[in-house]
């Protein structure tokens, strides 16, 4: 039930504009109207929740992430990348081929499970703690996923009739598309929205929204801002040592100047106040953070901490995961949520390498090897923590790649396969429906009905359905997704929910 904000007292507004994290005096400048207000208190979620995404920004070669393991599958898949500067994976059960000059090879092959329904999958074969994962029921396999318009056959893409969304194969418009279901430009994004939906219980607003990775519109909503933090914790400003060329006077003096405005011009009273404020949350947060916990090894920096570190495939050396550093500072972060008084939050982390338009097979094979690691590495500290069933954790990325291999590479693409992880997660089950991999005709086409020109995979669930499903979990009304997902209402009502959480 949405409440009316023409009924709400001075009193009440301060009282929100407080909760959001925001300088009573400076609220009605900031922008915090009152209509963002009522929806921020439209829903009060009961407690702790939490989604977490991992971002694999460049375009996620899905196809060599996991792939159907059925012989005829199988068959077709290395007729197009057999042979082709190792882009080609070896067949599950292909033995361990020591010294030789082709990666894969010496990796062996890939590892085969078998999903719920029947289905044999085979993931990368440098991905041991995802295949655990899904064999223990912790991890599901989403099918094929993409921005959509609508339900679209080949054929209707084929002869213009169906609508397929805008600027397809553009790196940072499909980021922005995953993210928000808008070009480059956007300036909210689902995770956001859920949120601002469900943020009545947070008593800091500010950090509902998170980011270990920098600027993300997808934690961005009418209300919520996303706050960013470093894989370390919060940034100060200034030195992080307190001390401002060797002087804890000089920083004082810096964050004083900053968060203050000696002008009456809105401009200078504007940055003050977002000065103030983030100075003011980073002491919070600060404070806040626990420093000992499952997440870390006693005594150990991240650089030296076995937990944080994975084994490079192509070397065997054993180096920080960066991505296994961002996934600490959420679980930190998480186990500070009764500090904090958090009761719903989004998280973003993100890693890059995924570009692979020429040498894939080192760079996917270390990118699948921190992803593993990460993964079960947040997973395990989740569950030590007690907190593994309040958290789903899903990947997401720009596009996939095409099934063609451009030589040692593989071009934009646009439907991927992605992972969904966590103590709710319906694990060990494959969603949606993997794609019949054709044979080439030699015109850079495919007898298949899902791959387009150059192998290009044309997805067969939306973003929309796959938001929605996380949303319904987080805790978000079905009138409410149907807003906040432009495209939802294009799907039956028996496919907007698709069942791995």
């Amino acid at each position: 039930m949405t409440q009316r904000t023409d009924l709400l007292s001075r009193r009440e507004v301060l009282r929100r504009a407080s909760a959001l994290g925001l300088v009573a005096p400076a609220a009605t400048g900031l922008g915090l109207g009152l209509a963002a207000m009522g929806n921020a208190a439209a829903a009060n979620a009961t407690g702790y929740k939490a989604l977490v995404c991992v971002f694999m920004a460049g375009g996620n070669d899905a196809m060599n992430m996991v792939l159907g393991s059925d012989a005829s599958t199988w068959q077709r898949y290395d007729s197009v990348r057999g042979g082709v500067a190792e882009i080609a994976l070896a067949a599950p059960g292909t033995p361990v081929k020591a010294g030789s000059t082709v990666l894969h090879e010496r990796l062996g092959g890939a590892l085969g499970v078998t999903a719920a329904a029947g289905e044999g999958l085979a993931f990368h074969p440098v991905m041991g703690g995802v295949r655990d994962l899904f064999n223990t029921k912790r991890l599901a396999v989403m099918a094929n996923v993409g921005p959509l318009v609508g339900p679209l056959s080949k054929a209707s893409y084929l002869s213009g009739a169906g609508a397929r969304p805008a600027k397809l194969f553009s790196h940072n418009d499909q980021q922005s598309m995953w993210q928000s279901f808008e070009v480059e430009g956007s300036t909210r994004g689902w995770g956001g929205r859920f949120v601002d939906l469900l943020m009545a219980g947070n008593q800091r607003a500010m950090f509902s929204g998170v980011s270990v990775a920098g600027n993300a519109v997808w934690l961005n909503g009418t209300t919520v801002r996303g706050y960013q933090m470093g894989p370390a914790g919060p940034v100060r400003l200034g030195s992080s040592t307190g001390k401002l060329f060797g002087s804890a006077l000089v920083q004082q003096k810096l964050q004083a100047i900053t968060r203050t405005a000696p002008n009456p011009q809105l401009i200078e009273r504007e940055h003050a106040a977002v000065m103030a404020r983030g100075q003011d949350a980073e002491a919070v947060l600060a404070s806040g953070l626990p420093v000992n916990g499952p997440w870390a090894t006693a005594g150990q920096t991240a650089t030296t901490d076995p937990l944080l570190q994975y084994i490079e495939p192509d070397t065997g050396k054993s180096v920080l995961n960066p991505l296994a550093h961002q996934l600490q500072a959420v679980a930190r972060t998480i186990a500070a949520r009764d500090t904090l008084g958090m009761g719903r939050q989004v998280f973003f982390v993100s890693m890059g390498g995924f570009d692979s338009h020429d040498n894939q097979p080192i760079m996917h094979a270390r990118n699948m090897a921190r992803l593993a690691h990460a993964l079960a590495y947040f997973d395990r500290t989740l569950a030590t923590m007690g907190v593994d069933q309040s958290v789903t954790t899903f990947t997401a990325s720009d596009f996939g790649r095409t099934f063609t291999s451009n030589g040692d590479g593989t071009d934009h693409g646009w439907g991927a396969h992605h992972l969904v992880m966590g103590g709710a997660v319906r694990g060990g089950a494959l969603y949606g429906r993997m794609p019949t991999l054709g044979a080439a005709d030699g015109k850079g086409g495919y007898d298949s009905p899902d791959l387009l020109a150059s192998g290009v995979l044309l997805p067969s669930t939306s973003v929309d359905q796959y938001a929605a499903t996380l949303g319904r979990w987080f805790g978000v009304g079905d009138a409410e997704l149907s807003t906040i997902l432009p495209g939802l209402n294009n799907w039956s009502a028996s496919s907007r929910q698709l069942g791995f959480v």
